[in-house]
């Protein structure tokens, strides 16, 4: 058996659609490619005669699955999103994913403010300096920090406001903001 490096993103998909436990990559990957491991034999030959265009045009293509991918949805796997600790957790953890699949553009989330406090900063200080009772986390992996102590419906309100300012349609957005 090969290993190969995948980025997260990936992972967190092929992860998303394991339909049971012990369920190995390979065995989701020819069930989502719809591949018999006798198809995979057969096409084995035009692979290799294959590999080397591809490598010629891969960074191309890497560039247009990143920008045509680039979707949370993607990543986020429902199943970890339950195992977080209440609704604070799961706010953290949809965060953390849109972080991941929105790097560049996360910045945006600077802009969601309330009437007399800010929402998000890129420091536990800025956060506590703009009101009292922050309670302010870090979003896993990122630089950004988010004020935890407001109810789930203003925490609904802020999931709805960063989908939408990354991009999503107002649907998504509204999805995005369901699975809290």
């Amino acid at each position: 058996m090969k290993k190969i490096e995948i980025d997260d993103e990936l992972y967190q998909y092929i992860a998303s659609n394991t339909q049971s436990i012990g369920e190995s990559a390979s065995d989701i990957l020819r069930r989502l490619l719809k591949l018999s491991p006798s198809e995979l034999a057969q096409n084995n030959g035009v692979v290799e005669e294959k590999q080397e265009q591809a490598e010629q045009v891969e960074e191309q293509s890497v560039t247009k699955l990143t920008s045509r991918t680039a979707n949370v949805f993607n990543i986020l796997n429902k199943e970890e999103l339950a195992m977080q600790k209440g609704v604070v957790g799961r706010f953290l953890f949809i965060l953390s994913a849109l972080h991941r699949t929105h790097k560049e553009s996360f910045d945006s989330v600077l802009e969601i403010k309330g009437r007399d406090r800010i929402y998000f900063a890129k420091s536990k200080e800025a956060l506590l300096e703009s009101g009292s009772s922050m309670n302010p986390k870090n979003i896993a992996e990122s630089e950004y920090w988010v004020m935890t102590n407001s109810n789930t419906t203003r925490k609904k309100m802020m999931l709805h406001e960063v989908a939408l300012g990354l991009g999503y349609k107002e649907s998504e957005a509204e999805t995005i903001r369901d699975y809290l």
